[in-house]
């Protein structure tokens, strides 16, 4: 679907467990402009290509999905799945930028359970503790070989990738308005489901389970002995909703990403920190009843909304609304302007 095509302009690719999401914004006016967006199915995973086989069959869903939407765009920023990459938030002392850089390649050999020669080290900073004479440093890790097999994919696609990033930045900066409280993501994908907790705008802890979507509808089919697709069905109109055999069958893998949050929280609380709002996305966040179910936690919940921060032709409202949790990261990746 595309709207307009406006320069200059930013594409945010989303490659999932199980699609690939576009989405390109024009940043030249008041408030960034949507210009397109773009989904589709993707049946195999680059973090288990070995041969470079898949990377080049997803180059050309890729290819093709930016022919579809009518993508003019060429910069674009992409996000690694949380499930790929290892980050951790170290405590580090105040030292020269020239110090910390050898200070937390020696640091991350404790944190990253691969060889320090096998990965590509960064780090930003996220926090200080000025009495102790601290900085929070949000390190990640990202192996060579996957990083290695997006930039052979982009290349083939025939666009310019200029920024790679995790998910949870991406999510920040779509759906996190208030950088005073803290803040819970919850991005319930379709075979894992990334927590993230936010203090004050920056990214503190980031975990990953592996359930989502396809987890509670084999659930059902399974339950129900009915097919894969009737069960997906199931799942969109009853969700945890009401009462019943449908609800039953869904709670047991809801309740998994509802004690891991519960997890999370507890330890913040212990810290004194307590959470302001937790936060629903992804393709899973959709279910009737989910934001009641983790609102049991004692915190306020509701689904994310990338789209407040953006302009677009209101005849197009619903049919993104639709769609809007599936392109929360997509969003965020679009509106990185660095």
């Amino acid at each position: 679907m595309s709207f307009f095509k406006r320069k200059p302009s930013i594409l945010g690719v989303d490659i999932g467990t199980s699609d690939i999401k576009i989405v390109q914004i024009t940043h030249d006016g008041a408030k960034p402009y949507l210009d397109t967006y773009g989904i589709v199915n993707l049946s195999y995973q680059l973090t288990s290509d070995e041969g470079g086989a898949v990377v080049a069959k997803a180059a050309e869903v890729l290819k093709q999905l930016v022919q579809h939407a009518g993508v003019t765009a060429k910069r674009c920023m992409i996000s690694l799945p949380n499930s790929a990459v290892f980050t951790s938030i170290i405590e580090m002392p105040f030292l020269s930028d020239k110090e910390m850089e050898k200070a937390i390649q020696f640091e991350a050999k404790k944190y990253v359970p691969l060889p320090i020669s096998e990965v590509i080290l960064s780090w930003s900073v996220v926090g200080e503790n000025s009495a102790a004479k601290t900085k929070s440093i949000l390190l990640t890790a990202v192996p060579k070989h996957l990083r290695e097999s997006y930039l052979k994919l982009f290349s083939l696609a025939g666009l310019e990738l200029e920024v790679i990033e995790i998910e949870a930045l991406a999510l920040i900066r779509a759906i996190v308005f208030d950088t005073g409280s803290n803040h819970v993501i919850i991005d319930i994908g379709a075979k894992a489901t990334g927590i993230n907790f936010i203090k004050e705008g920056f990214l503190q802890l980031s975990r990953s389970i592996n359930v989502g979507g396809d987890t509670i509808t084999s659930q059902i089919a399974g339950v129900l002995n009915i097919s894969h697709a009737r069960a997906e069905q199931f799942k969109k109109d009853f969700g945890v909703a009401g009462s019943g055999f449908i609800p039953e069958a869904v709670r047991p893998v809801l309740e998994t990403i509802r004690n891991e949050t519960k997890q999370l929280l507890t330890i913040y609380r212990a810290k004194g920190v307590e959470v302001g709002k937790i936060v629903l996305v992804g393709g899973g966040a959709g279910l009737p009843g989910l934001t009641d179910f983790f609102g049991q936690l004692g915190v306020p919940t509701e689904l994310g909304n990338p789209l407040a921060r953006l302009d677009y032709p209101p005849a197009v409202e619903q049919v993104l609304k639709r769609y809007s949790l599936h392109l929360s990261v997509a969003i965020g990746l679009a509106l990185n302007r660095e």
